[in-house]
């Protein structure tokens, strides 16, 4: 084992309430002095973690994101501020973090976490802790974590419920053990179309980095082989037993993966959030600029595909309302020989219906692309943007 840095007279200070406790002590505030962990993206988990990790000084802190600070971020995304929108996230997390804590080291890597670069970032830092929200990025993450032989600190959130395990295949199953497969594409709304309570990523977040801290210290009973499952509404915190599944594709006997896939093609889905840019295609959108002049001259139904009480924040007058978890079953309610544009909040969800539509035998049809966000950026600016 190599030599640990000493602490010095300021460090001691401020590290002084983790040095009383005997399962840290000196020692252990000297091996998270001499430890690195790989934060996937400053979000909505990736800031209580990278807050937390700094402020209990673990040395070296990487940080992976392309995003800027968005307004819509600083509800859930506390190491991000009002002074920091529109800069890049990663920027706007290291400032955070130095400020809070001078002494550590902080590697920022402005670019999407891919199956190009995810083994060269990772392969330096002895924990990887994965805030990322979607499949493709989180089946890179485990599958990057077992040809490494690291641990994978995960954590999901989605409206009120949350996830948290430490997948290390070493010692027991990884992420594709409990999950083989993917969900079948749109199945399950992200944060941006479904929403998450400003809190929860708090919640998780502060558990993952708990979780971390104790592999870095090698104290308790990591969570691995266990599931937890959180829900604020109740405040319940159930745990599942985790085995490692023997036909797994990347940690099992006859294991047939060996090195990173294509994981958007895996999934099914892109890899990364882009916004209020939802689309159907080429051929099949329609923008908001196009929506306002056509409508001039022509008789469209628009069928807005949110949830009722989205309706409450805005709406376009005339649509008719069928929730896109509705729609196959209210397909009767429409004419397929009318034109007909297909609206939701951003235009992902608007670009899923528009497909089931199409499959039904509707034809006249067109995705607003980026949704009603986009017509009250470009043609309504009286109405908000969410």
């Amino acid at each position: 084992m190599s030599v640990l840095p000493e602490l010095s007279h300021e460090e001691i200070l401020r590290y002084s309430r983790h040095l009383l406790i005997p399962e840290v002590g000196l020692e252990g505030q000297r091996k998270l002095k001499a430890s690195s962990i790989l934060v996937i993206g400053t979000g909505g988990l990736g800031s209580p973690v990278s807050l937390y990790l700094a402020a209990a000084g673990v040395g070296r802190i990487g940080l992976v994101d392309f995003d800027v600070v968005d307004t819509s971020n600083l509800q859930r995304q506390v190491i991000h501020g009002r002074s920091t929108v529109g800069k890049l996230k990663v920027e706007s997390a290291r400032a955070r973090m130095l400020d809070l804590n001078p002494s550590i080291q902080i590697d920022i890597y402005n670019e999407p976490f891919t199956s190009a670069n995810a083994m060269q970032i990772a392969e330096n830092y002895d924990v990887v802790v994965d805030g990322t929200d979607n499949f493709p990025t989180r089946y890179l993450s485990n599958d990057v974590c077992v040809l490494l032989g690291k641990p994978n600190v995960y954590g999901s959130i989605f409206r009120f419920d949350g996830q948290l395990s430490v997948f290390d295949a070493r010692q027991g199953p990884c992420y594709r053990c409990l999950f083989p497969e993917p969900p079948p594409a749109g199945l399950v709304p992200s944060c941006a179309e479904g929403g998450v309570l400003g809190v929860l990523p708090g919640t998780i977040g502060t558990l993952q980095a708990t979780e971390a801290l104790k592999l870095l210290l090698g104290i308790g009973e990591p969570m691995i082989g266990k599931l937890l499952l959180y829900n604020a509404l109740d405040m319940s915190f159930d745990f599942v037993k985790l085995k490692k599944n023997p036909k797994c594709r990347i940690c099992g006997p006859n294991a047939d993966i060996k090195e990173l896939i294509d994981y958007e093609e895996f999934c099914g889905v892109p890899g990364h959030d882009h916004g209020d840019e939802g689309s159907a295609g080429a051929g099949w959108d329609i923008t908001a600029t196009e929506l306002a002049e056509r409508s001039r001259s022509a008789k469209l139904v628009l069928l807005d595909v949110r949830e009722p009480h989205e309706l409450e924040i805005s709406a376009l007058p005339n649509a008719v309302n069928i929730p896109l978890g509705q729609l196959a079953g209210r397909l009767s309610e429409l004419d397929s020989a009318e034109e007909m544009v297909v609206l939701c909040k951003g235009g992902t969800r608007s670009a899923r219906a528009l497909e089931l539509l199409v499959s039904a035998g509707f034809k006249k049809v067109k995705n607003l692309k980026g949704g009603i966000n986009a017509w009250a950026r470009e043609v309504d600016k009286s109405l908000p943007v969410y």
